[in-house]
């Protein structure tokens, strides 16, 4: 029984696989120079919650099997920023109000950008994009980083499930 409570669950390591892979695309230099997003915590998480987002969107394109996999990604994420928080010195006693905000926060942006994206709608994704990562300012390179996510998503979706858990080919981030 102990064995099976502490064993790595395949999922798991694929799940943390494909978070590392999808932070090393949000911490892309070009977000934060060519299309001018604040190198702040606040606005890494609203990229890491984006790509996240598109990667989740691609795995379940694939049926149960992605689903389970989406989820896996969607835990160590959260997991994540649970760890996040606690080496920002955020304490036991907060951290429950601190994740429900947090979490709150993952499940809006998620909710906000699903849709367009889905719908390939640039200029909703765009103005939620303006809203959350450019805090209302910027909406020209809102709408650079929609076209950004919208050309993510569609060259996600012609790769190869193999392919996208190997290593998922993003679009390039242009100005």
């Amino acid at each position: 029984m102990l064995q099976n409570l502490f064993r790595v669950r395949p999922n798991d390591r694929i799940g943390l696989e494909l978070y590392a892979k999808t932070v090393d695309q949000a911490r892309d230099p070009g977000f934060y120079t060519a299309l001018g997003v604040a190198d702040e915590i606040d606005s890494r998480f609203e990229l890491y919650t984006l790509h996240v987002l598109l990667l989740i969107l691609r795995l379940r394109d694939e049926g149960a099997d992605g689903a389970d996999l989406a989820q896996e990604l969607f835990d160590v994420y959260v997991s994540a920023l649970d760890n996040a928080l606690r080496e920002l010195g955020v304490h036991d006693v907060t951290m429950a109000k601190k994740m429900r905000k947090l979490g709150e926060a993952l499940y809006g942006r998620m909710t906000a950008y699903e849709g367009p994206i889905r719908a390939e709608d640039r200029s909703a994704l765009s103005e939620a994009l303006g809203r959350n990562v450019y805090a209302g300012a910027g909406a020209e390179s809102a709408a650079r980083l929609a076209d950004y996510a919208l050309r993510a998503r569609s060259g996600l979706a012609e790769q190869s499930l193999k392919t996208v858990l190997a290593r998922p080919a993003w679009a390039e981030v242009v100005a």
